[in-house]
């Protein structure tokens, strides 16, 4: 089962939020926290797999929760959730260690999705952030610098995890089961010498890969 921590100081959004973790079989509501201070201490009494961190919230920003939580447990999965949808917010969330962006408004089944796929080691976006991320890289790029002899279909794969797709929606998209998506997204890992998708992300845009 997947621990799930909330920063959020919204009320009705983290009641939501924690209504669906317990009615869900998979999940564990870790703790619900409405501010990030001491956030050390929470996460050491809460001990997430998953945390779902809004971005706006009294006395420290979760843009600074997640640079604070992250430099200390770099193996912890960190979601923001957030009614923003600004380039400068979204940019600061992933450069400060977020794993996934989903916006406030995200269907049930969809969050649930999402924690999945950030535990795994994904990086949900919902599309409209994802194609501002593309943008910005693709006005960013260096030339590419190695050759990492990727495949057609690794390349069509990474293509859709650059795009914001989830490993459900990538196998739909090309045909394949969930399993095979993931066996071939360690050879992608393998092959980038990185370890996780948002780094994968990273490398692929910053080096034209795709």
């Amino acid at each position: 089962m997947i621990r799930v921590a909330i920063f959020d100081d919204n009320s009705a959004f983290a009641g939501s939020l924690e209504l669906l973790l317990k009615d869900s079989d998979d999940y564990v509501l870790a703790g619900a926290f409405p501010n990030a201070l001491n956030a050390l201490q929470k996460v050491a009494k809460s001990k997430p797999d998953v945390i779902i961190m809004d971005i706006k919230m009294p006395e420290i920003s979760g843009i600074e929760a997640v640079q604070i939580i992250k430099k200390e447990h770099p193996t912890i999965q960190i979601m923001m959730q957030t009614v923003f949808e600004d380039d400068d917010k979204v940019f600061a969330a992933i450069c400060a260690g977020a794993s996934g962006y989903i916006l406030k408004g995200t269907s049930p089944g969809k969050v649930l999705e999402a924690i999945a796929e950030v535990y795994t080691g994904g990086s949900p976006m919902s599309p409209s952030v994802a194609r501002k991320v593309l943008t910005f890289f693709r006005s960013h790029q260096t030339v590419q610098t190695e050759f990492y002899d990727l495949s057609k279909r690794e390349k069509e794969i990474l293509k859709y995890l650059v795009e914001g797709y989830s490993y459900k929606m990538i196998a739909e998209a090309c045909f394949i089961s969930f399993n095979t998506v993931n066996a071939h997204l360690r050879k992608i890992y393998e092959k980038l010498h990185v370890n996780s998708s948002q780094e994968a992300i990273s490398k692929a845009l910053r080096q034209k890969l795709i």
